[in-house]
């Protein structure tokens, strides 16, 4: 029988425990008030893990299993690892001693955060006995009145363990059209209404999160201008009522009674609708059922009220079907119609994703040398993990678990690629750090798909492949022609061979017997778990602010309840990358910390002031180079990147419109943008969103959430 073989890298073969030198720490976690929100004593961690990053393993992740709550690191990585080396040797990937190895090579990888599973693994696996372990799903919405409430009977299963759910709802008829059964639809506003109401009401289980979920609408749908405007106009209502005197906070009696506040809206574009924007012609609103047309409408008015409502409020997002599908390696066996609600995980309707992302910060060496075969290793290791995830893991509805078998999509991505490039000394917005980012995703995905093809070896490839094929065979040549359009010139000289020979496999085998997973990797925008792995940047995000604040705790220096600033660690590793000294170095973070402020005057050149740029600020990176970063990668990916692009306060609707065309014009799948100080519930400072609905302290845009940076919670969508 064909088995894998795992030949231990960073463990030889020992413990992963014994590389570590292991301290007991304490852990609170104060709330706005200066009240303790989480407590907890005598925790064992690694000694280099950070309080943030013990802080938040501990209050999110740390369970009571068998009547015992864990209170070491090593509970919760072996309650993991332990499950997931049985399920390797139980699903014939491996034998008894590759098992041990793999084991140990994935413990060393948690322990060390040079990468991590999504939430819905911590929370779930080797708690309960069929876990739900996969942050994504995407499920069908029918027309009919028992497909509706059956669609909302199964969101509320996704969001009691953690995870999200996105539909595209465009089969609902409006109300503009009649029922089989005589009289008229009450239309999809009505029903979407229902449903935002049913997911303010669920908190995850009282886990870590809001229920996240996405809405998608088709740009033809009869309502679509409703649809649009939906959250603009409770904006609108909002500041009124504030303006008499009602709470205004994100947890007030304002906000919380707002409708279409509990979802991401997204419309769904075709590059027909683009191509009739641009020509200034007429667009055609149709029924769902006989596809009559029930309006016309200048294609140009709907646009600008797209551009307008997300102006206002930071929705709808954008998603471009036809690039969508473009990409879509299995186009035999249906369209992509929607996404999950970060718009990272897009592929058939009535699936599931489990998500895993990898620090890139770990990767680099002190003399800043890329470690590739670490690199690697880790993608082969995190990867299977994944794998073995499918077959014992829980989905909420049989369709959804038969098809994720059936397909075996999985979301491999990365974190902390801003603090990535500050380490190189590399401004985000630079031809150098974009090419980065187009080697490590062409890397990252050829390595997953490589090893996919080693899985189908033991097991045999998904279900559909052969169906599947020709598109498959298509989207994988994408793939290698856009590795070879990466600037080269700029990267070290070995990088482009490793994956020339990679994609040259990757097309080999897909004319042969293929690969056991439809699809392999994601951005995902890794809020917790980026706080799990002490990131200081999240997914493909630059960073957002190099002053951080902390909260003082009992048996710290200055006593309880005092929060202080300080400088993240990236920023001084960029200093240092750049040759400034010591003494320069801290003259630069003092005036910082004092100012709030980078003074420029302190570096030594435009070029360095360049490096030093944030997501926001007086000297933000543009909407151009966010979206170029994103162009960078997306040819790399297999379903697409949650990002949200960060317009200054002072951006007008046209500045939006021409961001949203510049991402279809890029070839991006979706976009979302987010214009400061546009939400009711943000406070004055550019840098912070709402405050969280649990400790009640500032939340910092993520990707496309908001995340708090106290206790982690994911508060809201951007």
């Amino acid at each position: 029988m064909t088995r894998l073989r795992i030949t231990p890298r960073f463990t030889k073969g020992k413990t992963a425990e014994s590389f570590f030198n292991w301290k007991r720490f304490d852990s609170e976690i104060l709330d706005n008030e200066k009240k303790t929100f989480f407590k907890r004593t005598h925790l064992e961690f690694p000694d280099f893990w950070s309080s943030f990053s013990i802080d938040i393993t501990a209050s999110k992740y740390f369970r009571t299993v068998k009547g015992k709550t864990e209170s070491s690191l090593k509970e919760l990585v072996q309650r993991v690892s332990k499950k997931l080396r049985a399920e390797a040797i139980g699903q014939g990937y491996l034998d008894t001693r590759n098992a041990r190895y793999f084991e140990h090579e994935l413990r060393h990888i948690l322990y060390s955060q040079k990468a991590a599973f999504n939430s819905p693994v911590w929370f779930n696996l080797g708690v309960f006995k069929q876990p739900q372990t996969s942050a994504c799903f995407i499920q069908s919405a029918g027309d009919s009145l028992e497909e509706i409430f059956d669609l909302l009977k199964n969101e509320s299963q996704i969001f009691k363990y953690g995870s999200g759910s996105g539909s595209n709802f465009s089969n609902l008829r409006s109300y503009h059209e009649k029922l089989d059964t005589g009289g008229y639809s009450s239309g999809l506003l009505a029903f979407l209404n229902v449903f935002d109401t049913a997911a303010g009401a669920i908190k995850s289980g009282g886990i870590t999160r809001r229920a996240a979920k996405m809405v998608i609408v088709d740009v033809d749908h009869p309502e679509i201008e409703d649809f649009i405007s939906l959250k603009a106009r409770e904006e609108d209502k909002a500041e009124a009522l504030v303006k008499a005197g009602f709470n205004g906070t994100f947890e007030g009696e304002i906000l919380t009674s707002l409708k279409g506040q509990n979802a991401n809206n997204s419309v769904r574009v075709t590059d027909q609708f683009m191509k009739a924007v641009l020509k200034k012609q007429t667009w055609s609103l149709r029924a769902r059922k006989d596809k009559a047309v029930i309006k016309k409408i200048p294609a140009i008015d709907l646009w600008r009220s797209i551009a307008t409502a997300a102006h206002r409020c930071a929705d709808p997002g954008l998603q471009f079907h036809d690039t969508i599908n473009k990409w879509n390696p299995c186009a035999e066996s249906d369209q992509i119609y929607g996404s999950n609600p970060c718009s990272e995980f897009m592929f058939l309707n009535d699936t599931s994703c489990n998500l895993a992302s990898i620090n890139l910060i770990h990767f680099l060496d002190a003399q800043n040398n890329f470690l590739i075969e670490d690199f690697r290793h880790t993608i082969r290791v995190i990867f299977l993990a994944q794998e073995l995830l499918i077959d014992f893991s829980k989905y909420p509805t049989p369709q959804i678990g038969t098809n994720s078998h059936h397909y075996r999509p999985l979301g491999l991505g990365f974190t902390n690629l801003g603090s990535f490039f500050l380490k190189l000394g590399l401004a985000y917005d630079s031809d150098q750090a974009r090419a980065w980012a187009s080697f490590i995703t062409s890397l990252m995905t050829s390595e997953a798909y490589l090893h996919s093809h080693q899985f189908a070896r033991v097991r045999g490839a998904f279900k559909y492949f052969k169906k599947n094929k020709k598109s498959f065979l298509r989207v994988m040549n994408l793939h290698a022609k856009a590795n070879g359009k990466i600037h080269w010139s700029l990267l070290p000289k070995a990088f482009k061979s490793v994956c020339e020979m990679n994609w040259q496999a990757v097309v080999k085998h897909s004319r042969g017997k293929g690969f056991r997973n439809a699809q392999a990797t994601v951005i995902a925008p890794t809020g917790t778990i980026s706080f799990f792995m002490n990131a200081e940047t999240t997914g493909i995000e630059p960073e957002f602010s190099f002053v951080k604040y902390k909260n003082l705790i009992t048996g710290e220096k200055d006593g309880a309840g005092v929060k202080i600033k300080f400088v993240n660690q990236c920023f001084e590793n960029a200093l240092k990358t750049l040759q400034y000294s010591n003494s320069e170095i801290e003259q630069i973070k003092s005036k910082l910390l004092a100012t709030g402020f980078l003074d420029e005057k302190l570096l030594r050149s435009a070029e360095h002031k360049k490096v030093f740029q944030t997501a926001v600020g007086p000297d933000s990176i543009s909407p151009l180079a966010h979206l170029q970063m994103m162009a960078a990668v997306q040819p790399f990916v297999s379903g697409a990147i949650s990002k949200t692009i960060n317009l200054p306060s002072r951006s007008t609707v046209a500045e939006v419109e021409d961001t949203y065309l510049k991402a279809w014009q890029l070839g991006l799948k979706s976009v979302a943008i987010y214009r400061d100080k546009s939400k009711l519930a943000q406070p004055l400072e550019a840098s912070i969103g709402p405050n969280c609905g649990d400790c009640d302290s500032p939340t910092e845009l993520r990707g496309g959430c908001f995340v708090c940076l106290n206790c982690g919670t994911s508060v809201a969508c951007g």
